[in-house]
């Protein structure tokens, strides 16, 4: 009877995590998938539950087939229309609004990048629901811990909203391996958008070997001893040799050496690094490392 008993009381939690569902919205450049996207489909499967994916772009067939590949993948679902071009938040949030009221996903999760910072936030508001953001780690389908107080801090939080709205840090997770999968396809219309709120100009971008900030296991980080720009470019040679990012102080952005992009601060960029390098820069206590 008493065993009896125990059974009948974990049983619903295993049918809740059966039942719980993700939709991971994918970021790319209608060619290739952005790394952190594979990121989050990590966190994502962490959470239980069937995960689908969402592709949003303009003839985005090559995304569409790097995906499928994933392992863990149920479903991918797929916006094709110029109107997605460029990733514009205000148009890729009624979508995504449109596609959970439609599917009724129990979590929403993107990478952490600034498309899903400036997306995610949107769809939360939309569906009258708190966004959790920047998280390193999933404890349950309703737990998650992220960084307070510029990283200093740890905080385990567990969010009671009927449809959990995450963005993921990419260097918490480890990407998921893109091969073994066979994803179904299904196309979701684009429905009405707002064209008049923005409009996507065009993209320029600085190519690069070295990592992104953001998604770096090795950072160099310059300050205001670099004196000027110019020598900036004695951190880019190391960098370049230990495939790392480089990174700038408050004062050196301010002081005009490096763009703002550069710094490492609170609300700028937090990273979770290791080995960490600086170059005569005073001050880290805004900064999160190892």
């Amino acid at each position: 009877m008493q065993a009896a008993f125990r059974t009948f009381v974990r049983l619903p939690q295993a049918i809740g995590r059966r039942l719980q569902s993700t939709l991971v919205i994918a970021e790319h450049d209608n060619n290739n998938l952005t790394p952190i996207t594979l990121n989050a489909l990590s966190a994502a499967k962490k959470l239980g539950g069937d995960v689908s994916c969402l592709v949003a772009g303009s003839n985005c067939g090559s995304v569409v087939a790097e995906l499928s590949k994933a392992a863990g993948i149920s479903k991918i679902l797929v916006a094709d229309s110029e109107a997605f071009v460029g990733f514009l938040p205000e148009r890729l949030a009624p979508l995504v609004t449109a596609t959970q009221n439609q599917f009724k996903f129990t979590h929403i999760v993107a990478g952490a990048s600034a498309q899903g910072k400036s997306l995610l936030p949107r769809v939360a508001a939309k569906l009258d629901v708190s966004p959790i953001s920047d998280i390193i780690e999933v404890k349950a389908a309703d737990t998650f811990v992220r960084t307070i107080y510029a990283g200093n801090a740890l905080m385990t939080l567990k969010s009671k909203d009927p449809v959990k709205v995450i963005t993921v840090r990419g260097t918490s997770f480890e990407a998921a391996s893109v091969e073994g999968g066979s994803a179904a396809q299904e196309n979701v219309a684009a429905g009405n958008l707002p064209t008049d709120l923005s409009q996507f100009l065009g993209q320029e971008l600085s190519k690069s070997d070295r990592p992104e900030l953001t998604a770096a296991k090795t950072v160099i980080s310059g300050g205001r001893g670099m004196k000027n720009g110019e020598n900036f470019e004695m951190l880019y040679s190391l960098a370049d040799k230990l495939n790392a990012a480089v990174g700038a102080s408050r004062a050196a952005v301010d002081a005009g050496f490096v763009p703002n992009d550069m710094q490492l601060k609170r609300k700028r960029k937090c990273l979770w690094t290791c080995p960490w390098l600086r170059r005569r820069e005073r001050s880290i206590c805004y900064t999160l490392f190892a």
